[in-house]
C-alpha cells in the first residue's frame, strides 16, 4: 500500500484488517456458531476471510460458495476476540485503537470496517521464553451409569493416597471430573452426569515419578468398578513466561530463499 510505517492511524488501520484475518476461519463463523441461538450454514467448510484494501475503503468477504458467513455478527465477535483494552491494543507495529471501529453490511457475505486510529508502537517487544519445568503426565479413565460419579470420586481418592510416597517429587496435581466439574469446578449447579471422566494431571520433577502417577492412574482399571477407556500421555513440561525487551535489542533479518 506504500503507507508509512510511522503513519500510526494507517498502521491501527492495517491492524484491524490484520486482526479480523488473523485467525482464519474464525472470522467466517467458526467464532461465532453457537446453538441454537446463533447458527449458520455449512460450517463444515468454512471459507477463509479476504480483504480488499484501498485508501478509500476496506471490504471484509469470502470466496463464492464457501460455509459460513461474513456479516456484522461474526465480524463484530470477530473484532473483539483476544484484544485486552480495544483502545489501546498493543502490537509490535502500533499501539492500535479500535474503541471507535464499525462494521456495516457491504452486500452478501461483504462488510465495509472503518474507523481504527492508532498511535506510537510501544517501546518494548514481547518475547515468550520456555522453562524446563520438569515432566508433565495426564491419565484418565471413563465411569457410566448409577453411581459414576460416586466411584470417579473414589477412583480421585484412591490415585491421591497411593501417590503419598511420590508427593516430593510432584510440584502439580489436580483432580478433574469431566461432565461435572473440570472446567467450573463445581461452580455451576447441576445433577449428577450419566457418565464421568475422571482426569488426573500433574506436573513432576523428573521422569520416574511422572511414570508412578501415570501407574496409578492406570492402576484404576482394577476398582473402583466399572471404569473403562483409560488413556495417558506424558512429555517433558515446557512453561512459557512472557518478558519485554528493549526494541532496539532485537534485529531484524530478512531471507528471501527461491525453491
Amino acid at each position: 500500500m506504500g503507507w508509512a510505517l510511522d503513519d500510526w492511524d494507517k498502521m491501527g488501520t492495517a491492524t484491524l484488517v490484520a486482526h479480523l484475518l488473523e485467525c482464519g476461519t474464525h472470522a467466517t463463523g467458526g467464532n461465532y456458531v453457537d446453538p441454537p441461538y446463533r447458527v449458520l450454514d455449512d460450517i463444515v467448510h468454512l471459507g477463509f476471510p479476504l480483504a480488499h484494501v484501498s485508501e478509500d475503503e476496506i471490504i471484509i468477504t469470502k470466496l463464492e460458495g464457501t460455509g459460513g458467513a461474513v456479516d456484522i455478527g461474526t465480524m463484530k465477535t470477530q473484532l473483539a476476540y483476544e484484544i485486552h483494552d480495544p483502545a489501546a491494543y498493543l502490537t509490535p507495529d502500533s499501539t492500535a485503537d479500535f474503541s471507535q471501529v464499525w462494521v456495516e453490511e457491504a452486500g452478501p457475505d461483504r462488510v465495509r470496517v472503518g474507523g481504527a486510529t492508532g498511535r506510537l508502537r510501544p517501546d518494548t517487544l514481547k518475547v515468550l521464553v520456555g522453562v524446563d519445568e520438569g515432566w508433565k503426565v495426564v491419565t484418565e479413565i471413563s465411569y457410566g451409569g448409577p453411581g459414576c460419579v460416586e466411584r470417579a470420586q473414589l477412583g480421585a481418592e484412591v490415585v491421591a493416597k497411593r501417590l503419598e510416597p511420590f508427593q516430593s517429587g510432584i510440584d502439580e496435581i489436580r483432580y478433574d471430573f469431566h461432565g461435572m466439574s473440570a472446567l467450573f469446578e463445581g461452580q455451576v449447579p447441576g445433577g449428577d452426569p450419566a457418565e464421568v471422566r475422571l482426569r488426573v494431571a500433574a506436573r513432576c520433577d523428573d521422569r520416574e515419578t511422572a511414570d508412578a502417577v501415570a501407574f496409578e492412574g492406570q492402576f484404576l482399571w482394577m476398582g473402583p468398578a466399572g471404569g473403562g477407556g483409560v488413556t495417558t500421555q506424558m512429555a517433558p513440561a515446557i512453561g512459557v513466561t512472557p518478558a519485554l525487551l528493549p526494541r532496539e535489542d532485537v534485529k531484524l533479518i530478512t531471507e528471501v530463499i527461491d525453491a
